[in-house]
């Protein structure tokens, strides 16, 4: 009578390397390059270099801007360590650690000052509007995926921190569709305000819709299998 043995691979053998996640890389060279372009403008504290013009009567406006984007700063560097598979399955300490500065250091205040500063968008009321709904959201989702991990609801924790990293990235995805936005109005407005305006309602809208669907389609997806060897 033979007895048929079957070898298994170990935990780590169907994990792929860090290297193998094809958009690791590319997600942070996209934030670093945000980033470089955004911040350097406000390090100097002078209201002219500010890219936003104040509106009228809301002199503090410049400072909830600095502070958005401080703590903005903060949260975006956070969320791209969060969801690195690496640093989350090596190193969990570093995780939970990273994670409390981006919650308390970076997606709550953030998302407080854009929505203080989104009420008051100099692009119209439908920007504003898409601003303060995008702040909210980014508040609601953070706040649900802090309570999650608080009460050991790790799925739900997931779920929650994928969509708080989707609002987390909604500035970003905004600059990045504004070209879409200007190809869309431009065939339709003339007037050079009212086609920054309407660029803009137009990249607000796109970036908030695909990010909500994309971070959903996300957790729908279905995981592939591991291929045994």
């Amino acid at each position: 009578m033979t007895v048929r043995t079957e070898i298994r691979p170990g935990p780590d053998a169907t994990k792929p390397k860090w290297w193998r996640r094809p958009w690791v890389v590319p997600l942070a060279l996209v934030v670093a390059v945000f980033l470089a372009f955004s911040v350097p403008p406000y390090l100097t504290l002078d209201p002219a270099q500010s890219r936003v013009s104040a509106p009228p009567g809301f002199t503090a406006h410049y400072w909830f801007l600095v502070a958005h984007i401080t703590f903005g700063t903060i949260a975006i560097v956070g969320v791209v360590l969060q969801i690195w598979p690496w640093l989350r399955q090596k190193h969990p300490v570093a995780h939970r650690r990273i994670g409390r500065v981006y919650v308390f250091g970076g997606a709550l205040p953030a998302a407080v000052m854009a929505a203080t500063i989104g009420a008051v968008s100099p692009f119209g009321p439908v920007v504003a509007a898409i601003d303060v709904v995008a702040a909210l959201l980014w508040l609601g989702f953070t706040v649900a995926g802090w309570r999650a991990i608080r009460q050991r609801r790790y799925a739900d924790h997931r779920k929650w921190m994928i969509r708080s990293f989707a609002m987390t990235m909604h500035t970003l995805m905004t600059r990045a569709l504004s070209p879409l936005g200007f190809l869309v109005v431009m065939p339709r407005v003339e007037a050079k305000t009212e086609l920054i305006l309407s660029a803009a309602t137009v990249s607000g809208v796109l970036s908030l819709l695909a990010l909500l669907l994309l971070s959903q389609w996300w957790l729908d997806r279905k995981p592939k299998r591991a291929s045994a060897r």
